[in-house]
């Protein structure tokens, strides 16, 4: 059985007939095991409270079913699958007007992944899983350094540079690490700098992201995997794991990730916002986000989709707002959630989030900065991250690698 089976609250004392008239609500997912966790609790609260709603969780698969689950989370390649062509799914905003529920969110920033807003900037889905890459030290790694965590500062990229060099002479073997080079190396820092990674050809966007500043900047970690402050690891995960462990003392990481740090209790684990160049005109400017989101199938009853809403309003309910942020390190779906982010109560528990609204809203995003569909898909990650393994090889210059990755990811839209 999954991890996240089927759910729900008909106890031996409610009558069959009761039972019997009980709406049945699924959702599929493929959350990892501690996001899963905390879907599975906002489950079994939302089904000890509902009457007539049963929800229940499946991680089968739902492109071999006959009957499509309501409600879907997808990210990557499976979202891209179940966007493109015929739709398949029922649009959020409308949903909810249909049930007559609140849609209680957020407006939809321009440096949110696009996929789940339309052309007006209505929701199509909700945005249950956003992120963007933060910085994390292990401050203990710091102190063993011979460092204050309080006061070594890594806000520039040559403040990190000289903290590095620090844990490199005092014997740490891998003192900086990124997990998902490509989004954090070129999406973000691109965005964090205003430079732009797409560019107008006729009336599409094309991939551009092998400017001068992108150039730069991965020539500068191609010199610093040479010097051995910089490992890259072949598994996404294990960047990860060896910060976790403590093996690595730096990581750029999604920001989520905060949880699966702490709960490790391996680290005193610090979180700033990403370094920029302070010799760089404007920098720094903001970061993108993005992540799982959850969808809701095309084809059901009015009374299915009302079920769906009534989750939907229960899971944007402040209680549960909060309850989602503290348990998944996702950032933020309504102004409740943000307002505790800033909690001083909370402040320990939400620190990441705090970070990454900070970066994500620093300054208003423009054009350049703005989320870049062509550039975010999958398969372009993908293959920006092989051609970036060239230069981690050292055997790709930077430029090579970057223009390669270019004209792969221009032959593939």
């Amino acid at each position: 059985m999954p991890v996240c089976a089927a759910l729900g609250l008909v106890s031996a004392g409610v009558p069959s007939a009761w039972a019997a008239a009980e709406q049945q609500i699924e959702i599929y997912h493929r959350l990892p095991e501690s996001k899963a966790a905390a879907l599975q609790g906002l489950v079994e609260r939302f089904n000890a409270q509902a009457k007539d709603v049963k929800v229940v969780l499946s991680q089968a698969d739902w492109r071999g079913a006959a009957t499509p689950p309501h409600m879907l989370i997808l990210e990557g390649e499976e979202e891209e699958g179940f966007v493109s062509g015929k739709p398949r799914f029922k649009p959020l905003f409308a949903l909810m007007k249909d049930a007559g529920v609140p849609l209680q969110t957020l407006r939809a920033p321009a440096m949110m992944t696009r996929t789940p807003v339309d052309a007006k900037g209505r929701l199509l889905a909700l945005p249950i899983g956003l992120s963007t890459p933060v910085l994390f030290v292990n401050r203990d790694a710091l102190r063993g350094a011979g460092m204050n965590p309080d006061s070594t500062s890594v806000n520039t990229w040559f403040e990190l540079q000289e903290t590095l060099g620090r844990l490199a002479d005092t014997g740490h073997a891998c003192p900086y690490t990124v997990s998902e080079p490509g989004r954090v190396m070129v999406e973000n820092l691109s965005a964090w700098h205003n430079e732009p990674v797409a560019a107008a050809r006729g009336k599409t966007m094309a991939p551009s992201f092998n400017g001068m500043f992108q150039v730069k900047h991965v020539a500068m970690m191609a010199s610093w995997a040479r010097a051995r402050y910089l490992h890259i690891f072949d598994r996404q995960s294990e960047a990860e794991d060896r910060f976790a462990t403590g093996e690595c003392a730096v990581i750029a990481a999604p920001s989520a990730s905060w949880v699966e740090f702490r709960r490790s209790g391996k680290l005193d684990v610090g979180v700033s916002r990403l370094p920029y160049y302070d010799d760089f005109p404007g920098a720094p400017q903001n970061t993108v986000a993005d992540g799982p989101a959850l969808w809701a199938a095309a084809g059901k009853k009015p009374v299915e989709y009302k079920a769906v809403a009534r989750f939907l309003g229960f899971w944007l309910q402040p209680e549960n707002q909060v309850a989602w942020q503290r348990e998944t390190g996702y950032l933020p779906l309504n102004r409740a959630g943000l307002l505790a982010s800033r909690s001083e109560l909370l402040g320990a528990d939400l620190e990441n989030v705090r970070v990454a609204v900070e970066q994500l809203t620093n300054k208003p995003a423009t054009s350049d900065s703005s989320a870049q569909p062509v550039v975010e898909r999958e398969k372009v990650r993908r293959i920006l991250d092989e051609e970036l393994a060239g230069v981690w090889a050292d055997s790709k210059a930077a430029k090579e690698a970057l223009d390669n990755a270019v004209a792969r990811a221009a032959m593939s839209n």
